[in-house]
């Protein structure tokens, strides 16, 4: 499809459609002229989610301006200064409410949210309102609760001595296309051989190692390639100071390819392109450079300024020449990358999971201060008390400082990846904070639990899952791939997500439910398995990425209901009415165009084509007075037509077939 043919479908200039193109998460290159069909329709998709998420806000925003119109302001109001952006936990806070009450106002209003989630000032405001307080937008008074790491870095250290500063080591997060071979050019780096162990040789989860080299210390991190794993890639991201871009010199700049580029961009981080596999014969490292430079990434040796660097993972050429330039680009960047190991902690979640033995433990990685056993930490919606901290080798440690990738357990909850690490010190506040976040958590469940009655009320067909992990990064990636699989007949309901094997309980709620019960990196407990048979439910585990999507997918376009299609057959003008009964007339007509076939609907037009009057049905069919199935142009026919309308001679009957088909997800879902 035609740019400017797009524009005008979205009702927008072309210049505008090239400055959302991106946003939207669209690559095509600045001077593009046509765009392929398929990723046309995902532009238009995209850009209507857009268009009615910013509806939505302008409905609230209304509502708000309405309400501050009707309302006269009395004595018994109270000013609340809200910022742009501000936690649920933290306006529950400014209001001195409890928690549950903030929620349920959220829920009247539509908006199901977590203690720790971020609101925008206009939902926030209509909220607070409606409890009896007056929202003033002001400077935000604790404007760290939705800043990025780098930033919420940044204020610390202004605060902190210079004297306490230490240096720490860059962190490096690793990225690209599916099977570039990102994971085997760490294996180079760290001399170990992760890809041997993965399903399908696919990385499928985030790791984060650290090696030295010359003196120099640098913390890698390892993001998956496969689509499906968007959003880890995007926190992967969010977590690094450096970033390293793997291109396959035998193939080419793919989708992921652009999607990581647009995370790096995102972020801000300075970053290297090493083109890998420079041992195969196809490889042409030109054609990658000439590739980059389509997208506005200039080589160096270009004139420009990305830093591209030749490598085999397999031979090991090139990487002391990528590690060299790391160090470069780290020592450009030295004045950000120091901590004070006794200030505050600040980290991030990597990855996480549920160990049979330690139960859930998260890898982080931190940012300032020193995390120590025994601290009292809130990650997100998790919480606890540190019981041990392991070293990347698997090695107890009793503290641990910037830039180190380790292993937390003891703690109540797993959480998510990206989540910021934040340690109360005071055990008065630690068990006040963690009350009020039990309390919100009953409140929302029963929340969930009333829409999703509300839901099933709806005509639509859903398709029930359980859904089990063997890590966090896994469970939210399939879990936001299903989300694509979705049509307006069918809805994909994850009703349960978690952790581990799936059990007895699961099998139950499932039984209630009709859902699927899927395991991926995980198995199902003999019990429940043994359960699940005699209740004749769907069980099924995976240790590739792919399969499961293909297997829901398909399942998807089974419950998909049939599409009436139209085929045109024919015409036939009508020369003669012989004779005319209750529900039935006999005719003589010529075929003017195609071919009029036995048994198939008709519909009537008035002579001339300009007035539809009725339908009916071809009940007989003869040529010659002889019984045929069809009869085709220019032939004369009697005709047998069932229906009860009154016919006249010159009118036209269009004779057509419906065609069922079922609507189906195409391969890229």
């Amino acid at each position: 499809m035609n740019i400017t043919e797009l524009a005008r479908k979205l009702k927008i200039t072309p210049n505008e459609l090239r400055q959302a193109l991106p946003e939207l998460g669209f690559h095509i290159g600045p001077r593009a002229i046509q765009i392929p069909d398929k990723q046309a329709e995902k532009v238009v998709g995209a850009w209507q989610k857009k268009r009615d998420k910013e509806l939505s806000l302008q409905k609230i925003k209304e509502k708000i301006s309405k309400r501050a119109g009707e309302k006269e302001i009395t004595e018994t109001d109270k000013s609340v200064f809200i910022p742009p952006t501000i936690r649920v936990y933290n306006l529950a806070e400014k209001l001195n409410l409890p928690i549950t009450k903030v929620i349920g106002e959220l829920i009247k209003n539509g908006v199901l949210v977590s203690i720790n989630e971020n609101l925008d000032f206009e939902v926030a405001a209509i909220v607070s309102e409606n409890l009896g307080f007056e929202p003033k937008k002001g400077e935000p008074e604790q404007k760290k609760s939705n800043i990025s790491i780098e930033q919420k870095i940044e204020q610390i250290l202004l605060k902190e001595h210079k004297n306490k500063l230490k240096p720490r080591a860059p962190v490096v997060v690793v990225m690209g296309h599916v099977d570039h071979g990102k994971t085997l050019l760490l294996d180079s780096i760290r001399q170990t051989h992760l890809t041997e162990k993965e399903a399908g040789g696919i990385t499928q989860h985030i790791g984060a190692y650290q090696v030295e080299r010359n003196g120099h210390l640098v913390t890698f991190i390892d993001t998956p390639g496969h689509e499906a794993f968007q959003a880890m890639r995007a926190r992967g991201g969010a977590v690094a100071d450096i970033a390293v871009l793997v291109i396959a010199a035998d193939d080419k700049v793919q989708p992921q390819t652009l999607e990581s580029i647009k995370v790096i961009q995102q972020e801000n981080l300075p970053f290297i392109v090493a083109i890998n596999k420079i041992d195969l014969p196809e490889a042409d490292v030109e054609k990658i450079k000439k590739g980059l430079s389509e997208i506005n990434l200039i080589p160096e040796d270009w004139g420009g300024k990305v830093i591209c660097v030749p490598v085999s993972a397999k031979t090991n050429e090139g990487i002391p020449e990528l590690l060299e330039m790391i160090n470069l680009v780290a020592e450009m960047g030295k004045k950000r990358l120091i901590f004070n190991p006794l200030g505050q902690v600040v980290g991030a979640i990597i990855e996480a999971h549920l160990d049979s033995g330690l139960g859930p433990v998260a890898s982080l990685i931190l940012y300032n201060g020193t995390l120590k056993k025994g601290d009292n930490v809130i990650i997100g919606e998790s919480y606890g008390r540190i019981r041990s901290i392991r070293d990347q080798f698997g090695e107890l440690i009793v503290e641990a400082e910037a830039s180190l990738p380790i292993q937390i357990s003891g703690l109540r909850g797993v959480p998510k990846a990206g989540d910021i690490i934040e340690v109360v010190a005071n055990n008065r506040e630690f068990k006040k904070r963690v009350k009020q976040m039990s309390a919100a958590d009953i409140y929302q469940k029963e929340a969930e639990g009333g829409m999703a009655s509300e839901q099933a009320k709806n005509k639509v067909k859903w398709l029930n899952l359980i859904l089990r992990a063997d890590v966090l990064g896994s469970l939210e990636a399939i879990a936001h791939s299903l989300e694509k699989l979705e049509y307006p007949e069918v809805k994909i309901k994850i009703i349960k997500k978690g952790l581990g094997n799936l059990n007895e309980s699961d099998v139950d709620l499932a039984k209630t439910s009709q859902a699927w019960l899927i395991g991926f990196g995980v198995e199902i407990i003999s019990l429940a398995e043994q359960l699940a048979n005699e209740l004749n439910l769907k069980v099924s585990t995976y240790s590739v990425i792919y399969d499961l999507i293909r297997d829901v997918k398909e399942r998807v376009n089974e419950l998909l209901p049939e599409k009436i299609f139209e085929q045109r057959l024919g015409k036939v003008e009508i020369l003669k009415v012989f004779q005319s009964r209750a529900n039935e007339i006999i005719l003589g007509g010529r075929v003017t165009k195609g071919k009029i076939v036995k048994n198939s609907p008709a519909r009537v037009w008035k002579a001339g084509e300009q007035e539809l009057k009725g339908e009916g049905k071809i009940g007989q069919l003869q040529i010659n007075k002889r019984d045929v199935e069809e009869a085709k142009e220019i032939s004369e026919c009697g005709i047998k037509f069932i229906s009860r309308m009154a016919i006249d001679i010159g009118d036209i009957l269009e004779v057509y077939q419906e065609i069922k088909k079922k609507k189906g997800l195409d391969k890229e879902g």
